[in-house]
């Protein structure tokens, strides 16, 4: 059916300035890098003019096809301080004649004398330093070429062409035909901004679904044997020294787009490197023992020096002290008397529970906390200053204890109202719906404090994809429940917590949101409710829910 909107005259001002917003993390957050969220005028007319009521009438919307999502801007890493790289670190190569220059400046005499300079070598800044006496561990490789194919040399595994089994030359020709993709979709895309009042799809966009579905056919043909001889041939020869052959077990679209992530987070850790903030190979934590899983860490954290060289660090999972052997973890565990995170239980239902834990009274375990999750997390910049945060961590129980499984944390006071600036789940947990549960939990707070609440950007990948399978779960809920005639974005917002322009982007993603005739309309998809109730009774009654009735929480005053 198709839900009117107001028609839109509320007196916003048609500029561009009225189309942009834009949020700056000045706190605790998957990262500290601003990000400008866009949004078109109707979408914030619609946002602001939230009171208008709708109709609704019978519509039948074609066929859903998948929209390509925003790309973000992209910023320099920042440093473990959390203070953006200074250029004064960078080196500066001077001219020989430099005493020479400073005398014509001071002199004006020698200044006035001298005036043809064009004999003299130009400052230069050496933005990329190489040590030269590292090698990249990979057994026969020289250390020459890169898997990005923009630099002349790598340090490690990850961007070493040979562990990946290709050559330095065949980098370069897959780098310049990414690049040459990207410009076409930045075209693709700024020919798109002007077009945001076609919800349907594009005839570009319908032939590339056609595409990536006719070369995903095969993916699934398995190999034959002389394909499995040859990857097992590989395997005992080279082991672990190399990346298993990864033809043929996929489509060549998937292969493609897992060769992409490869080399981005290839470059991301060589920007990393040549910001300092990791030294080759070595102040990288590459494993954690916590508890009993043994966990392969994604980014840098920055622990003290003397524990990061290990490579292998061992944490307490209940007070989060960290160690540098086996044995001392050991002998801490015989005596550690922790069982559960500090703080208050708000929530318990079964073997879950959330603990309200002040960054002030309880510093030295949120500190560990931080520095703990910044292996998981790529922009997450604040570690030390938790006094103004109040950290839920949520839990899992058996008879040993309370065992972490995610967390989020908020700002006591937020001016921007968020109610999230840092979130994660662990990485044992991860596919397993505690994501949810901790964003659902976040919003349930919002609601016994009566607020609308947003998290802090920008979000983290994973981030930002929960959060929008969240948004469109409590959309097509409320979607479905909704019997009326008439309804509001700002009734939405009131009753789910969730911010306006959150409410309006999550309906533009799902091709819900219509500029017709000087109207905005909404669309209740049927398709997409039906399939969402669909997925609803497969998963059945589980306990991977927030049951607001197990939350014994009153919102702190002023601490």
């Amino acid at each position: 059916m198709i839900v009117h909107v107001g028609s839109g005259s509320d007196g916003t001002e048609d500029s561009d300035s009225s189309a942009e917003r834009e949020q700056t993390n000045s706190s605790e957050s998957d990262g500290n890098i601003p990000k400008r969220t866009r949004l078109t005028r109707a979408s914030l007319r619609l946002s602001q003019s939230s009171q208008g009521k709708l109709n609704v009438v019978p519509f039948f919307p074609p066929a859903h096809v998948d929209t390509p999502d925003v790309k973000q801007d992209e910023s320099p890493p920042l440093t473990p301080t959390g203070n953006a790289p200074s250029s004064e670190s960078e080196l500066d190569i001077s001219s020989p004649n430099a005493s020479h220059d400073e005398s014509l400046a001071k002199d004006p005499a020698l200044r006035d004398s001298d005036k043809d300079l064009s004999h003299r070598p130009k400052r230069r800044r050496c933005h990329e330093t190489y040590n030269f006496n590292m090698k990249c561990p990979t057994p026969g490789c020289n250390s020459l070429g890169h898997l990005t194919g923009k630099h002349e040399r790598h340090f490690a595994v990850s961007g070493c062409p040979l562990y990946h089994n290709l050559s330095a030359d065949e980098c370069k020709v897959k780098a310049t035909t990414r690049e040459k993709h990207e410009e076409e979709a930045k075209v693709q895309e700024e020919s798109n901004r002007h077009a945001t009042r076609h919800q349907t799809p594009t005839s570009r966009q319908t032939r590339y679904k056609e595409q990536v579905t006719e070369m995903r056919k095969g993916r699934n043909s398995g190999l034959s044997k002389e394909q499995k001889e040859k990857y097992m041939e590989h395997r005992q020869s080279h082991g672990n020294t190399r990346e298993p052959l990864l033809e043929n077990i996929t489509s060549e679209y998937d292969l493609e787009l897992f060769r992409k992530a490869q080399a981005r987070a290839s470059e991301d850790l060589e920007r990393l490197r040549i910001q300092g903030q990791i030294t080759e190979g070595s102040n990288m934590i590459k494993t954690i023992l916590f508890g009993r899983y043994e966990l392969d860490t994604w980014y840098h954290s920055p622990y003290p020096e003397e524990y990061a060289r290990l490579g292998r660090l061992y944490v307490c999972e209940f007070c989060l002290k960290y160690m540098k052997s086996q044995t001392i973890l050991r002998r801490h565990m015989a005596k550690c008397v922790w069982k559960h995170p500090p703080g208050d239980e708000v929530y318990r239902k079964g073997a879950i529970s959330v603990f309200e834990v002040d960054g002030k009274k309880n510093k030295i375990y949120c500190q560990n906390l931080c520095l703990l999750a910044k292996l998981f997390l790529d922009h997450k910049t604040l570690y030390y200053d938790v006094e103004p945060f109040l950290f839920y961590v949520m839990t899992e129980a058996d008879n040993t204890g309370c065992h972490l499984v995610g967390y989020f944390s908020k700002e006591k006071n937020s001016f921007l109202n968020y109610n999230v600036s840092c979130i994660l789940t662990m990485p044992q947990y991860m596919r397993q719906g505690y994501g949810k549960m901790l964003i659902d939990f976040s919003y349930l707070l919002s609601k016994v404090e009566e607020k609308v609440g947003s998290p802090e950007r920008p979000l983290s990948d994973l981030g930002l994809i929960s959060y929008r399978s969240y948004w469109k779960e409590v959309l097509l809920r409320y979607m479905y429940n909704f019997q009326g005639k008439e309804i509001s974005i700002k009734e939405i917002s009131q009753e789910t917590a969730v911010n306006p322009v959150d409410i309006v982007s999550t309906l533009q993603s799902l091709q819900m949101l219509k500029y017709w005739k000087g109207k905005h309309l909404v669309l209740k998809r049927q398709d997409l409710i039906d399939e969402w109730k669909s997925k609803e009774t497969k998963r059945g009654s589980n306990n991977k829910t927030i049951d607001p009735s197990s939350l014994k929480w009153t919102p702190p005053k002023g601490t």
